[in-house]
């Protein structure tokens, strides 16, 4: 397991791999319904859908000055703030929305990673773009559930405050609300420039990582705040392989998506931003290398493992 090889290596040297962690297994077969992503961002008027025969965006690069906000290009200076916006707009409805466009499958998803990780053992975690907390609440549960586990703690960081705050909220409700297992912090993923060193033994972020402006500097702090063993987990959309699931993928994503963000949360613009990004995400293998040029250990048969025929995809690091 990820988190208790983490747990093994950190007071001694670095670990080694353990191959069936790094494994990838069958995808799940599930209805391939885009979820909406825990980490949307700002709303802009949004360009005419790209029609699904139209190269693939992502092979488009931006200039060295510029940076990806779906599919326009725009100043390094400016997404973040973007970014920020569109969380702002969705914070209070986006679990709907992940519940309605995906029909339940993000819930699957997270699930499953989760228990792939296997968190347990007094670990401290660190989750970025943690939203409303669903991933830092299953964290918790899986260490107590399933090992008693009451050390295991989480940090909680988002680089928006309205979504935090529905974090806050989420975990208010539960029995871990004011203890020394969940805390809250807004920060930048580029930076996290308030967490020292090898101070943490696992890094998750879900459905975050593609908002982020600058995405290798992302990976080099996540490498940075880890300790010697410690596990990037990263659960993040990818591309279908399938052309012919593709092309239905492409036809409910750009046609479907965007309409439903109107209906239930009186935002399409926000919703027309997630499908773009999604589409300008890195593709798994190019994304598992980004990982490694990080300074990560990355298995390299396997080094992801694809669900529901690539819609998204689990992509573990270990730092040597």
């Amino acid at each position: 397991m990820w988190a208790r090889a983490a747990a093994r290596a950190r007071p001694t040297a670095p670990h080694p791999l353990h191959p069936r962690l790094l494994a990838t297994t069958a995808p799940r077969q599930t209805h391939p319904t885009p979820p909406l992503d825990p980490n949307p961002a700002h709303p802009q008027p949004a360009p005419a859908p790209a029609p699904p025969s139209a190269p693939h965006p992502a092979t488009a690069a931006p200039s060295p000055s510029t940076t990806h906000f779906g599919f326009r290009d725009v100043p390094n200076d400016l997404k973040e703030s973007l970014v920020r916006g569109v969380f702002s707009s969705v914070a209070s409805s986006y679990d709907v929305m992940n519940d309605a466009m995906s029909l339940g499958i993000h819930r699957l998803w997270k699930d499953h990673y989760v228990s792939k990780l296997d968190p347990h053992g007094a670990l401290r975690c660190l989750d970025v773009a943690g939203g409303t907390g669903d991933i830092a609440l299953r964290i918790l549960d899986h260490a107590r559930t399933r090992y008693g586990d009451r050390d295991t703690s989480v940090h909680m960081v988002d680089i928006n405050p309205e979504m935090l705050e529905e974090g806050k909220k989420r975990f208010a409700q539960t029995m871990y609300h004011a203890t020394p297992q969940i805390a809250f912090d807004v920060g930048n993923a580029e930076t996290l420039s308030q967490f020292a060193d090898n101070t943490f033994d696992v890094y998750t972020i879900s459905f975050g990582i593609r908002n982020v402006t600058d995405i290798p500097a992302a990976l080099r702090t996540a490498h940075r705040v880890l300790k010697p063993g410690g596990v990037l987990s990263i659960l993040e959309f990818s591309h279908v392989d399938n052309p012919v699931l593709a092309k239905a993928y492409d036809l409910f994503s750009f046609n479907v998506i965007p309409e439903l963000g109107h209906l239930l949360a009186a935002d399409r613009d926000s919703y027309q931003y997630l499908v773009e990004s999604i589409r300008r995400f890195p593709p798994a293998e190019k994304f598992a290398q980004m990982i490694r040029d990080a300074g990560f250990e990355v298995a390299e048969e396997e080094p992801f493992e694809r669900l529901t025929w690539g819609i998204a995809a689990i992509h573990n690091g270990v730092k040597l």
